[in-house]
Order: C-alpha cells, then structure tokens, then sequence
C-alpha cells in the first residue's frame, strides 16, 4: 500500500509523561503506516526544556509561526515538588503561555460527541466551543489589603507626561481591593481569532461580556467586536453564519436551551469557568479538544488535558494502563487536515476523517478506555480496554476504511 506523502511539514511538539508514550504509539500505529509524515520535530519534554534554558520552547513556537500548523503534545508546568522530582535549574513558565504570547493565539476547546455518552444537558447535539481570551483581567490583576479608614485612586500615568486618576472609593475600615486591565490591540487579536475560526469551521459566533454593568472595561470589549465584525461580514453572510452578541447571564441561559452547534467567546474568567462546565457537562475531559489560533490562521492542536501522571507512575512501574488517547488522536487529525487544506492535499484530508471515523466505529462498537466506560447510558453495552487494545481496535478499523 503506498503511502500518502505530504509536501510541507506540521510542527511536530513532543512532551510529558503518559501522553508521550500514547504519542509515540499514535504515530507508530495510527499515522506512520498510512503517511509518510513530514514535520519539524521539536522535544519539549521538561528534562529538554531545563536542558536548553526554555529555549526550545521559544524554537517551536517560532517554527509554528514560519510552517502555519504545529500539533502539540501535553507538557508538564513545573511546581515546587515538580522541580525537585525533575532536578530543575529553575519552575519554567507553561510552554501553552510561551506558545500563545508568540503567536499571539486565542484558544478554541470544544468536545468530541459520541452516541453512547449523552450530555448532561439532554437538549444539546451538537459540540459548543469556547473561545477563551487567554490575556489580562484577574489573571493578571494586583491586589492590595488595606487595615485604616482612607481612599483608594486608580491613576495612569501616560509617557507624555499626562495624567489621569478616579477615585475607586472612600472606605471607613480595612478592605479588600483589586487593579484589573487589559490591551487594546490583544482584544482586537482575539475577536479576529474568533471571527476567523468561525468562518473557517462555518459556525455562528456567540459573544458575550456584562456592558450594562462594566460600562467602560468591558463595553470595550463590545466595541472592539463590532469594528472588527465588519471586516468579516460578508463572508458571514455568505457562508450564512452569525454573529450574535449579548449579556454573560443571557448567554448562560441560551447555552442551557440550545442543542449546540456555535462557538461561544468569553473574556478570561468567564471561559475559564464555562469551558470547564462544559467539557463536565458533556462528559469527559479526555474528549475535549483544543486548538490554538492565530490572527492570521496559523493553527496549534493539542489534546485539552495534562500529561496523565498517575497512569505515568503505572506505566513507569510496569503496569497497563487505560488512558484515553481520543483527544490527542484528534490534535493529530486536525493538525493533518489544516496542514492538508493549506497544501491542497484531497488524500491527507480525506485520511484525518477516515482515522476520526476509525475512532468513532470503535467506540460504537463498545470498545473504549475506563474513563468513558462510566460514562455510558444505563443499558448500554461497552467494556474497558487498554490504552494499546484501544489503539489497536482503531488501527483495524482504519485498516477496514483505508483498503
């Protein structure tokens, strides 16, 4: 059987703990027997990150910005104890957060349906993504505890020399307070992301904040949105897609009534919850997908979840283990597809969906990974493998598809 072949790289990032190990046997079972693979090949595993200062890290992203689409595996964020298990020089910053900043990304999570794992939500049929705006507001607010009666200013100080101050309030005891704010030109990054991946995977878009109340902070926001819908509408109106803004607690109670099928963008703290209420509602974690994009379309896919460590110290003790690969499988998929649409590559996009079928045949047969086998409805018949009989059942599915 020959091969499909690729004419430009994907950005290949490797990484920690359990999912490295399911990482090599995707590629050895899933992908290398079917496409003769072409990508720029790049170990973020902690022990390299230490190795190379980090700089490794910066090396990918920036080789994600020159190729346009990088697939990601999980990596470890360094801790305290991480850093002493691991013999670090020092806690490096999330590789995600490197990432991000350099292609200046907005990230879209959205979950993997299956028909024997009913949401909780029972009216929802379709995926709901979240598109969170990773920068700014309270992740990066300071604070300040206060004992004594006073008042507290909040003052900018322009490099003109110009000034401007309010005043927060006057209190009469100790209190509590907090200095919150984000960029212009990283809202406006963000609403193009958004608008952008909505045309690219032709959904309506959803946007929501709390203008009544943050009038200036969060109508920003709001303004930013609508000057850059402008440049996307008419490829909304022809694709016959959206764009639809309203309140945070109004948007809260539309999701809960939809069947899904949209994209749901939030400022940081509101996608922080949601994209969490989400992936729970719909079932599991291991079937949430994420994918990093840039302004201009530049693409990373990565599985939602970490590096699985408590199945890491099985595996490392010689023990089997029942991870679920499903999401990392699918970073593959969509790294292939968005690699082959750009290249013009029929056969390479038509194999990422024959493999994603793969996956859905086997699970429909009743062949998953622990975490999913609780999650069935009652009645249902499934049972639990291991991680290497679950990709083996895939990889004689693809076989079946791929003939």
């Amino acid at each position: 059987m020959e091969k499909i072949k690729m004419q430009n790289p994907i950005v290949e990032i490797d990484g920690d703990e359990m999912t490295r190990i399911l990482w090599s046997m995707i590629k050895e079972e899933l992908i290398l027997p079917f496409v003769e693979l072409n990508t720029e090949y790049y170990d973020l595993c902690l022990p390299n990150r230490d190795k190379t200062d980090d700089q490794i890290t910066v090396q990918a992203a920036e080789a994600i910005k020159v190729h346009h689409v990088g697939v990601k595996c999980a990596t470890i964020t360094p801790n305290l104890q991480r850093m002493e298990e691991y013999h670090l020089k020092k806690m490096w910053k999330s590789p995600n957060a490197t990432i991000r900043a350099a292609l200046d990304g907005t990230v879209f999570r959205a979950p993997i349906l299956i028909s024997k794992v009913k949401p909780v939500v029972s009216c929802w049929k379709k995926p709901i993504t979240i598109a969170r705006h990773a920068y700014g507001d309270v992740y990066r607010s300071v604070d300040l505890y206060t004992t004594e009666p006073g008042t507290a200013t909040l003052t900018f100080k322009g490099e003109s020399g110009a000034v401007q101050s309010v005043v927060v309030q006057k209190v009469d005891g100790p209190a509590v307070w907090q200095g919150q704010h984000n960029k212009e030109g990283s809202i406006r990054s963000f609403a193009r992301a958004c608008f952008q991946y909505a045309i690219d995977t032709k959904q309506d878009l959803w946007f929501s904040t709390k203008d009544t109340i943050a009038k200036v902070y969060d109508g920003e926001f709001k303004r930013v949105f609508e000057e850059e819908f402008e440049t996307y509408k008419a490829k909304f109106d022809e694709l016959g897609i959206t764009y639809f803004y309203t309140l945070i607690d109004d948007a809260v109670a539309r999701v809960i009534r939809s069947e899904g099928g949209f994209i749901w963008a939030c400022k940081n703290y509101d996608g922080d919850v949601m994209s969490d209420m989400v992936s729970t509602a719909f079932g599991s974690l291991a079937m949430m997908t994420s994918v990093l994009v840039a302004p201009d379309g530049t693409t990373e896919y990565e599985a939602a979840h970490g590096t699985v460590t408590k199945h890491y110290y099985k595996y490392l003790k010689g023990e089997q283990t029942s991870t679920n690969p499903m999401a990392t499988i699918f970073a593959w998929t969509g790294a292939l597809r968005k690699r082959a649409q750009l290249d013009g590559l029929q056969d390479l996009e038509q194999f990422a969906d024959r493999l994603e079928q793969a996956c859905f045949t086997t699970l429909g047969e009743g062949t998953m990974t622990k975490d999913l086998v609780g999650l069935v409805d009652e009645g249902v018949e499934a049972h639990a493998v291991t991680s290497a009989e679950f990709i083996a059942a895939i990889r004689k599915n693809l076989q079946s598809l791929h003939s």
